[in-house]
């Protein structure tokens, strides 16, 4: 097991400036082929005995996306991890992520026994934004509507009056400004910019970043779209404003593999953690798929396109979490109901636009 070291942004209220903050990452090593067969037949195993279902992210190692959708679970983005886990009859869940994910199945199905493989593996977003500190920040605000992304703990989705994820959010901040609301957003700056370009909202934006998305370079992509003049860019929110601009398609994971699957392109530079590659190749493998560059000559990536702690995701720990029942996910009864209060206003929202 190798230990990591990387560093995320930690707005300073005092003085407005961003200030660099280091958290750690626990990547267990890689298992030899039989050792991966072997694991993965006794967590099948474990996943029966126990009543438990395995939900993944798209940016867990591919064998465990692989062998959640083989037993019955999912492999989706964060929200539907979490309605993945409260539909399915299960009494376990087990969520290969990040701790705010499993976090949000526990908001959603508190009868439920959510389990995690780590649960020191977190987020930048959800670091960068403490609940100290974020509340201080809405003190300063009030007549503003909280809106936060989905990357957060529970306890700052307690305090606020929307959550939203990704595919979502540029519609919930669209009807808000419609309704006159102004707009407090945390934590993912980039992600905000690009709403009040879009939507022309009266925001203000608490100043995290994801430590994946933040290190994509327009300067180099520009140069990589030189030659693959027929690749089409598809770049996440979180990424920098020099790389949205360039980008034929800006959405979530899950929208993004859909643009994979039905536009009318046969090669794509894709501007996300990279194992999202893995699920768009399976469902599209005719498309030739790139990652979009993290650095240029001579220089260094802290994440290179994958994020540390959704590495700290393995079968070993898969299958300790389900042996010993360690990683179980507790959420404060009193910030849960306030979280689900915020998290089932935007799945309302989703509802009435399907209806």
């Amino acid at each position: 097991m190798t230990t990591q070291a990387f560093t995320y942004d930690l707005p300073n209220l005092e003085t407005g400036q961003i200030e660099l903050a280091q958290a750690w990452a626990n990547v267990p090593s890689p298992l030899s082929q039989q050792q991966v067969i072997d694991t993965e037949s006794r967590v099948r195993h474990l996943l029966t005995q126990h009543d438990a279902t395995l939900v993944a992210h798209y940016y867990v190692d591919p064998i465990i996306q692989d062998l959640a959708e083989e037993t019955g679970g999912c492999v989706a983005d964060s929200l539907e991890m979490a309605r993945f886990g409260q539909r399915c009859d299960s009494s376990t869940l087990v969520v290969a992520g990040v701790r705010f994910m499993g976090e949000t199945a526990k908001i959603l199905s508190p009868q439920k026994r959510v389990l995690m493989p780590d649960l020191m593996a977190t987020c930048s977003l959800d670091l960068g934004c403490p609940i100290e500190e974020f509340n201080a920040f809405c003190d300063r605000y009030p007549d503003r509507t909280v809106v936060v992304y989905a990357n957060t703990s529970a306890a700052v989705k307690a305090r606020a009056d929307w959550v939203v994820t990704s595919s979502i959010a540029l519609d919930v901040i669209s009807h808000l400004h419609e309704q006159g609301k102004k707009i407090l957003w945390a934590p993912d700056r980039h992600l905000g910019a690009y709403i009040q370009t879009q939507t022309g909202a009266d925001m203000v934006l608490w100043q995290g970043s994801c430590l994946v998305h933040d290190e994509f370079k327009s300067d180099e992509l520009s140069h990589l779209r030189t030659h693959y003049p027929h690749a089409l860019v598809l770049a996440h929110p979180e990424s920098p404003a020099g790389v949205l601009q360039q980008a034929d398609f800006v959405g979530s994971t899950a929208q993004m593999l859909k643009a994979v699957e039905t536009m009318d392109a046969d090669s794509f530079i894709v501007a996300t953690d990279q194992r999202l590659l893995h699920t768009m190749q399976r469902s599209a493998p005719h498309k030739n798929l790139m990652a979009a560059p993290t650095g240029g000559n001579g220089a260094s990536c802290k994440s290179c396109a994958f994020c540390p702690w959704m590495s700290m995701n393995s079968l070993q720990r898969i299958e300790a979490a389900l042996s010993t029942g360690a990683g179980e996910i507790w959420v404060d009864e009193s910030i849960r109901r306030d979280a689900q209060r915020s998290v089932e206003r935007m799945l309302n929202f989703r509802a009435a636009q399907v209806a």
